[in-house]
């Protein structure tokens, strides 16, 4: 399908669309983010979003907020409308009972059941349809929904906190607190918008970490844990669920002792029970495979080394969050974000595209996309 940038007043709309549908981010698993704006003329006559997974799509939120007729007025919507029902019905029949005349969308659903088949039933039934307008900004928005589609797992966001000297404790563990307490506000808003978190037993042995998002109007997300032999007490906090309505699931092998397992379950800690490779590991596949049967389109995974290095060497980190605190700690012993095999060359060096750079004082976060591609060398002034 050929797609069309649009005029500038139709970019304009559909921006409004994509910051709409952005205040749900977080909250609408396993459905896309998705905005709507409904216009006529250059007057809005209706706003909606998808809020959650079970309400209103962004479409049918808008024709809702409406308070006029809406024959021949144009929607601008971020993601094409679906066209099959799920847990609500079709919005290409709420759409064309409204009478709208013209439907502008950003990007089309790359979900089989719907992928330009709810563009088609418009178009058939009369309706004026541009696709691509603003498809970068659209696609972007929903890179999490478009890697669990066409994956089949996860958008797996790796964070992680560091000295200068690229250190994320000393040689004896201690890694309280390494940046700033700006910077780690800046982590819970992370928590807040991602549908999963996932550690691994280092992380909850050495840290005690609750795991949860501690900002005002902040969720939860799904706890993860790899834990292959349930080597982590059941009384860490992470495994109070007193303290959270988020659910906490432990990723565990075949050899996880069975008087754990009950202890566990008792708690109403759920177990997920995972592959192993020929070391007794869980497989950085097995664990994304599990986090995937939940429905989940992302996971903030905030270490360790060697769960962080294990998804690296597997390819399947799209996504980097580093935080680096002026400080340093030195020690040849003293642990570094990322451990597993790593790469021999440079030139196989994973890379940060476009980095952002935030000032979080006295710390910086640069974070972006991750890629495996070479980077010409510079050459040596």
């Amino acid at each position: 399908m050929e797609l069309q940038k649009g005029s500038p007043r139709d970019q304009r709309f559909m921006a409004e669309a994509i910051e709409l549908a952005r205040r749900a981010t977080g909250r609408t698993h396993p459905n896309p983010l998705v905005g709507c704006v409904i216009v006529r003329g250059d007057s809005v006559v209706g706003r909606g979003y998808h809020a959650r997974a079970g309400t209103d799509h962004g479409e049918v939120a808008a024709i809702k907020d409406a308070d006029c007729d809406l024959t021949g007025c144009d929607l601008y919507v971020n993601h094409e409308p679906c066209c099959h029902v799920g847990r609500t019905p079709p919005c290409t029949d709420a759409i064309l009972k409204a009478g709208i005349g013209r439907v502008i969308v950003g990007t089309i659903d790359p979900d089989p059941r719907v992928s330009g088949k709810g563009l088609e039933i418009l178009r058939e039934a009369g309706v004026e349809v541009l696709c691509g307008v603003l498809e970068e900004e659209s696609r972007r928005l929903n890179t999490p929904f478009f890697t669990y589609i066409n994956h089949h797992r996860p958008f797996v966001a790796a964070k992680w906190a560091m000295s200068l000297d690229g250190k994320i404790a000393t040689h004896k563990g201690d890694s309280a607190w390494i940046t700033s307490e700006d910077a780690r506000l800046r982590v819970h808003h992370l928590r807040n918008t991602h549908d999963a978190i996932l550690v691994g037993t280092s992380t909850v042995l050495g840290d005690n970490p609750r795991l949860t998002c501690r900002i005002e109007g902040g969720r939860d997300p799904v706890r993860f844990v790899v834990d292959a032999r349930l080597q982590a007490p059941p009384d860490h906090k992470i495994f109070n669920l007193s303290e959270s309505r988020a659910s906490t699931i432990v990723l565990t092998g075949p050899d996880a002792p069975d008087d754990r397992r009950r202890q566990l379950l008792d708690q109403g800690v759920l177990l997920s029970e995972v592959e192993v490779d020929d070391r007794g590991w869980l497989t950085s596949r097995g664990i994304l495979d599990a986090i995937y049967e939940h429905q989940l389109t992302s996971v903030l995974v905030e270490g360790g080394g060697a769960l962080l290095g294990s998804l690296f060497d597997a390819g399947l980190v799209d996504y980097a969050y580093a935080f680096i605190a002026p400080r340093l700690i030195g020690g040849a012993h003293a642990p570094t974000p990322l451990d597993g095999r790593g790469i021999s060359a440079i030139s196989e060096s994973f890379f940060i595209e476009e980095p952002t750079v935030e000032s979080l004082p006295p710390d910086l976060l640069i974070h972006g996309y991750v890629s495996q591609k070479s980077h010409a060398s510079v050459e040596a002034l």
